[in-house]
């Protein structure tokens, strides 16, 4: 996770630490010696241990073989989730985000929640049918705002946005919601990791008219896409079909705005509110 900064505990965090924990005293390794195993920081091993680090795919797949392939902690990883508030479907590529080093993502139906406000989001959680009660919005809101602090915990990882036109002249929430959001997009897009490209309204054709996407990189330099619809989500994870939707973001990258052509259309929408 990076600057010393590490999600809010679980049950089910804790309980997968305390099993890997188990298995490797077990095993008969300290967790230095383990952490050489399996190629990840002593740091990282103790937190993931501690239930206060969602272990990596990766880590999973390394300690299964260091402490005999029981698919113990295979198991155990899939029904792991940071806290309350993640879909079901969208849990396994919350995972994968967290580690990843390069997210791009297309959106045309609303903001990205990497970039929402709290405003913003509390408007789409308050109009979900069927309703949510208080309790379930704030739950919704601590994952969205957990996730949001990706873009500062990895200045490493290189994340790309590019967003419809629309999103913003909606007005969702109102004039000043809509304001309060720009403004935040406009900051985030200063950070040296992020780039943030307008889709025009008035562009009769681009790549991404079949829906949005989102591309991820992994440590190990494999490609994974997510779709997702309005009740369910699809992870991508066959080359042929993930060189695919690459091939169209890298289409609408030169279709969109430029960096700056779509910071100064930002600020104009702004000053329009």
């Amino acid at each position: 996770m990076g600057d010393g900064v590490e999600p809010e505990s679980s049950d089910s965090l804790r309980t997968f630490g305390a099993v890997l924990q188990a298995l490797r005293e077990h095993a008969g390794l300290s967790r230095e010696e383990f952490a050489e195993q399996v190629r990840f920081s002593k740091h990282t091993v103790a937190s993931v241990e501690l239930g206060r680090r969602m272990p990596d795919e990766s880590l999973v797949e390394a300690s299964e073989g260091v402490l005999g392939n029981t698919g113990a902690l295979r198991r155990a990883a899939v029904h792991l989730m940071r806290q309350p508030g993640l879909a079901a479907w969208f849990r396994q590529w919350a995972r994968m985000e967290a580690t990843a080093i390069t997210l791009y993502t297309y959106e045309s139906r609303l903001i990205p929640g990497l970039l929402q406000t709290e405003a913003y989001a509390r408007t789409l959680f308050t109009q979900q049918l069927p309703p949510l009660d208080d309790d379930q919005i704030e739950a919704q809101w601590a994952a969205r705002s957990e996730r949001q602090k990706l873009l500062a915990r990895r200045p490493n990882t290189a994340f790309g946005f590019i967003l419809e036109e629309h999103l913003f002249r909606r007005r969702t929430g109102g004039a000043e919601v809509a304001r309060e959001l720009i403004a935040s997009v406009l900051d985030i897009a200063e950070l040296r990791n992020v780039e943030i490209q307008i889709m025009p309204t008035v562009r009769e054709s681009h790549a991404g008219l079949d829906g949005p996407v989102q591309l991820l990189e992994t440590p190990e330099n494999k490609w994974f896409a997510y779709c997702e619809g309005q009740r369910g989500g699809l992870l991508v994870a066959e080359p042929k079909e993930v060189s695919i939707l690459q091939q169209r973001y890298a289409r609408m990258r030169s279709q969109a705005l430029t960096l700056e052509d779509s910071r100064s259309l930002l600020q104009r929408m702004r000053g329009d509110l």
